[in-house]
């Protein structure tokens, strides 16, 4: 019994330790399958979490790239309005330049246009003391008893005929004496080819004009060399009054313009040049008939006899025509003369030139009488008492051509009595000066310039510029 017992106690023992081993291995198993669950787990984490990593590092990269453009534009958009305050402060800056260069323009030629304002009242007040003080010499004058001659009160045949006389004194005379000398001839020659191309050169441009006067100068009175013959002198004054005339027949008729700088050479020329002044009006004369004075000549200019009164009428015709100006044709069909328009153009051109010389004021001497500023007046008082030359379309372009040179500027010195003289004017060309005879009378070119003074004669009393 008692080794039943132990026996027993044995097997429980031996139970209990099996029990115990199966305890440990269960437990180490346990402890193995935890420790695998664990490591399982741990590998599951790592695995979501490198996903979770990745996909956190594609947001980040997204992210980032998106920050980056992000920067870039706004890099880009500051920049771009940096750009624009730029060039806007340039803009603004380059505004404020000009405005300040239009600022200081307009105040130089405010300042210009004042002290030439100034300049043209000084002139137009020595003006009108001159001539009120050649009035007064005159009134005084005729009342010591002196002739019309001696005033320089001529009549317009006897302008006409002193320029006529001179032409031919120039050519029985001068030209002969110059032309009789094979040396004489040569001299004229080589000094009268230096003129025309300098007559060329003129241009509207003050230190130009100077220049090209005191060369011309210097032909007529050489400063190296000795002082030219009489004859020879006066020759050269010819040639350089045609060069003149020549020159504004071309350049004046198809350019007005050009009136004012080839006058203003004429005009220093006339200032300076002894006896260029009756050689001058006689070459123009010579170049436009009448007009200058101005004067129709008369029909009986010619020479006989005739083999019947149609060949008397067609030679004197011929005669008065020549006379009165006209050149052979362009086209250079033998001796056929230009025709009546060609002739009022090319004449109007030499006068334009003419009436700018007496719009100059002297700075040296007054100008031979032919020159001066009262010839203006005489030369529109002369020619509405003409009523021969009133009918012409002639006569009606250089009313309108005087006018247009200056016009505005004969108001200013004559006032009122201008203003009655171009009322008269307008009533000639529009109601008519006589009973159903109106200026320029009824050619095609006539009614043109007629209609011209109209408009010109208008400008002038309303005061405004040209």
């Amino acid at each position: 019994m008692q080794h039943r017992t132990a026996l027993h106690a044995q097997e429980i023992l031996e139970v209990n330790a099996k029990l115990e081993g199966l305890r440990m291995r269960q437990k180490a198993d346990e402890e193995k399958l935890r420790l695998a669950m664990e490591e399982r787990q741990r590998k599951i984490w790592e695995g979501i979490e490198g996903v979770i990593k990745a996909e956190e590092d594609k947001v980040k990269a997204v992210l980032e790239e998106e920050r980056k453009v992000k920067e870039e534009e706004e890099r880009k958009r500051i920049e771009e309005e940096m750009r624009a305050k730029a060039l806007e402060a340039k803009r603004l800056a380059e505004e404020m330049k000009k405005a300040e260069e239009e600022k200081k323009k307009a105040e130089e030629e405010k300042k210009a246009a004042e002290e030439k304002e100034k300049r043209e009242k000084e002139e137009v007040e020595t003006l009108r003391l001159q001539a009120a003080k050649e009035l007064e010499e005159a009134e005084r004058e005729v009342t010591e008893g002196k002739s019309r001659a001696e005033l320089g009160i001529t009549k317009p045949s006897e302008d006409w005929m002193a320029a006529h006389d001179h032409l031919i004194d120039m050519k029985t005379n001068t030209m002969r004496t110059v032309k009789a000398d094979q040396t004489g001839k040569a001299e004229w020659s080589k000094w009268r080819r230096q003129i025309t191309p300098k007559i060329g050169q003129i241009t509207d441009d003050e230190k130009e004009i100077n220049r090209i006067s005191l060369q011309l100068y210097q032909i007529l009175h050489p400063p190296d060399a000795a002082a030219h013959h009489p004859a020879i002198y006066k020759a050269l004054l010819s040639s350089l009054a045609k060069a003149i005339l020549l020159q504004a027949e071309t350049e004046v008729t198809a350019e007005k313009k050009s009136a004012g700088p080839l006058a203003r050479v004429a005009f220093n020329l006339l200032e300076t040049l002894d006896g260029f002044a009756q050689v001058f009006f006689s070459k123009l004369v010579q170049r436009t008939g009448g007009w200058p004075v101005p004067y129709m000549v008369p029909p009986g200019i010619g020479e006989g006899p005739w083999a019947n009164d149609e060949e008397r009428r067609k030679a004197l015709h011929e005669a008065r025509r020549k006379a009165m100006g006209y050149r052979k044709a362009s086209n250079g069909n033998g001796d056929e003369l230009e025709t009546a328009s060609e002739y009022s153009a090319r004449v109007s051109g030499i006068m334009r030139v003419y009436f700018h010389i007496l719009k100059f004021a002297p700075q040296q001497k007054p100008l031979h009488v032919l020159f001066q500023l009262p010839r203006y007046w005489t030369w529109f008082t002369r020619i509405l008492m003409d009523k021969s030359m009133l009918v012409t379309a002639t006569g009606a372009q250089l009313i309108y051509t005087a006018l247009d040179v200056m016009g505005s500027y004969a108001r200013k010195i004559w006032g009122h009595q201008w203003n009655k003289l171009l009322e008269l004017i307008y009533e000639g060309v529009t109601k008519g000066y006589d009973a159903g005879k109106t200026i320029g009378g009824s050619t095609a070119e006539g009614m043109a310039a007629r209609m011209r003074i109209q408009l010109e004669v208008e400008r002038i009393l309303l005061g405004q510029e040209s």
